[in-house]
């Protein structure tokens, strides 16, 4: 069973004026269906079709750089997708907000080391909050890895995550990637990202 390119669960405007719809439309159905179509074709023939997402990137490193890098691009993007909603939802709470206490002292300490990986990121890549066990930490990948894989400098399981590629927000932010990482702040969607640390 091939893998495929999810809806949104929300409009291409709905995240105006943070990310504009012209962004987004690009991001999902040429970036990311890229991304979902170029990993279907690396695995026909593998020997690797019915594995999961997880199961792939937790063993990347034995398995073609075309694996590594448009499964990446898949999940990265499944998960930013989900970590977004109109007009942001609430702010970490109950043991989401314990975690985030408990691992960096409190919110502003967390959003200042999350902001710091978005923006040191050199290039294109990605900037993570990943669950280690009970605790929380923060990190950054180049291109399209991940925490999840073997090749990761820090390992866990990503529960938010920014894209920092270009593609992202050039359009309506140009080189200005400081006022993007505070426009994604905007639209969290912390319900699922607690949703994530609890599974």
């Amino acid at each position: 069973m091939s893998f495929e390119l999810p809806k949104l669960n929300y409009r291409y405007d709905a995240l105006e004026p943070m990310i504009d719809a012209r962004t987004m439309e690009i991001h999902h159905t040429k970036h990311h269906a890229g991304y979902t179509n170029n990993l279907n074709n690396a695995l026909k023939d593998s020997g690797l079709e019915g594995k999961s997402i997880e199961e792939l990137l937790s063993g990347v490193s034995g398995l073609p750089v075309a694996v590594r890098n448009n499964g990446g691009g898949f999940y990265n993007h499944n998960l930013y997708w989900d970590v977004l909603t109109p007009g942001g939802a609430a702010a970490p709470k109950g043991k989401l907000l314990d975690a985030i206490n408990g691992s960096f002292g409190n919110t502003e300490n967390f959003k200042e080391t999350f902001v710091k990986a978005a923006l040191t990121r050199f290039g294109s890549g990605w900037a993570w909050l990943l669950k280690k066990g009970d605790s929380l930490a923060v990190t950054s990948t180049p291109n399209q890895d991940n925490p999840l894989m073997d090749v990761s400098e820090v390992r866990g399981v990503p529960i938010l995550g920014i894209d920092v590629w270009e593609h992202a927000y050039y359009l309506n932010y140009q080189n200005r990637r400081p006022d993007y990482v505070e426009a994604f702040w905007k639209l969290i969607n912390w319900d699922e990202v607690a949703r994530r640390f609890k599974g």
